[in-house]
């Protein structure tokens, strides 16, 4: 796989012609998801199917107001997740899976590309909106990651909205949860999709950023701890590179490192001048293939080791893209050029 990505990038950089100069007029961009999985077109009801895309919608409008207005991206990546975490539909926040105590266990992780300040929180059991808690993480605290009680303790002492119980639980979540149970299922054949929800931005100043929220997976035990809170794996944003946020099968996303590894390599092509090729830049359009083809090699590594799942991505140059090894991921990009788009299947 990686010797097919070296010779695509090789006939990329042979059909390259000269670009004009470089446009430096200010722009944003911003892509969401609310997971990926094996999705059934013909088990989507059209009902089903517009209340996802306008959760989608309204979660992306909320992202792209910060930036349009010149917000940051670290601001626009936390008014996009907020909602997503507050609707039953997704795997985050409200709607979170149950545990195999019957319980709703929360992580979230942010990442400002910046300085690559992040921040991170696992196992949370109270708190409304786990985006905001890790990004106080990030900016408040001189750890990256906190974990069950040393979070919510953190959380008090910093204000952070909290919620009983039942605000996360919902009948369809229990439901899976007694099915898994009653028929010995896995986490998989109960779930079919990965609900967690992410968003990566680039703003107006050139920063980009992502976060990531979940509930993890149906019946988890013994405290496991998926790739969403985990930086470097479900989230990563480094304004070297890119800004990418994961869903999927956490163990292997893990294992590759996929965030890390994706904003890895695009680094490394920039910093031996593959993207820029000396005195002459490599046109826009490039950059993006160059880019889509860095994390379809990544995700088809995630595939070879048996993990399903997807990512989202935006770049330097406010390409906002997907790649995803399943059926469906739902998802949503919008930019400052007018782009506004939201769909769910791999077709579309």
């Amino acid at each position: 796989m990686r010797h097919l990505f070296l010779l695509a990038l090789t006939a990329l950089f042979t059909a390259a012609a000269p670009a004009a100069a470089q446009d430096t007029e200010a722009r944003w961009s911003i892509a969401i998801h609310g997971g990926a999985g094996t999705l059934d077109p013909d088990a989507m009801t059209p009902a089903r199917r517009a209340a996802y895309e306008a959760a989608l919608q309204n979660a992306l409008d909320a992202g792209a107001r910060v930036l349009a207005a010149g917000g940051s991206a670290t601001d626009a990546v936390k008014a996009a997740i907020v909602p997503l975490e507050d609707e039953p539909l997704f795997n985050a926040g409200r709607g979170a899976v149950f545990t195999w105590e019957g319980e709703n266990e929360l992580d979230a992780s942010i990442m400002d590309g910046r300085d690559r300040s992040a921040g991170a929180v696992t196992g949370v059991k109270s708190i409304k909106n786990p985006i905001l808690l890790a990004d106080t993480v990030r900016t408040d605290s001189p750890h990256v990651f906190l974990t069950g009680a040393g979070a919510e303790e953190f959380a008090a002492e910093h204000g952070i909205e909290t919620a009983p119980p039942e605000w996360f639980a919902t009948e369809p979540r229990r439901e899976s949860l007694e099915r898994m149970k009653a028929q010995e299922l896995s986490s998989l054949d109960v779930d079919h999709k990965f609900g967690t929800v992410g968003a990566v931005a680039l703003d107006m100043q050139g920063n980009l950023a992502a976060g990531t929220s979940t509930g993890g997976m149906t019946g988890k035990r013994w405290g496991r701890v998926g790739d969403s809170p985990v930086v470097g794996a479900g989230t990563y944003a480094d304004n070297r590179a890119c800004a990418v946020s994961a869903t999927g099968w956490g163990e292997y996303f893990i294992r590759v490192g996929v965030a890390h590894e994706i904003c890895s390599r695009l680094r490394f092509l920039r910093s031996t001048n593959w993207l820029t090729l000396g005195n002459r830049r490599v046109p826009s359009g490039e950059t993006q293939a160059i880019s889509q083809l860095a994390a379809d090699a990544v995700m088809n590594e995630v595939k070879e080791l048996g993990g399903d799942g997807g990512v989202i991505l935006v770049t330097p140059e406010g390409h906002a893209l997907y790649s995803f090894n399943t059926t469906g991921m739902y998802r949503a990009r919008a930019t400052s050029e007018g782009v506004n788009e939201v769909a769910i299947f791999a077709d579309e």
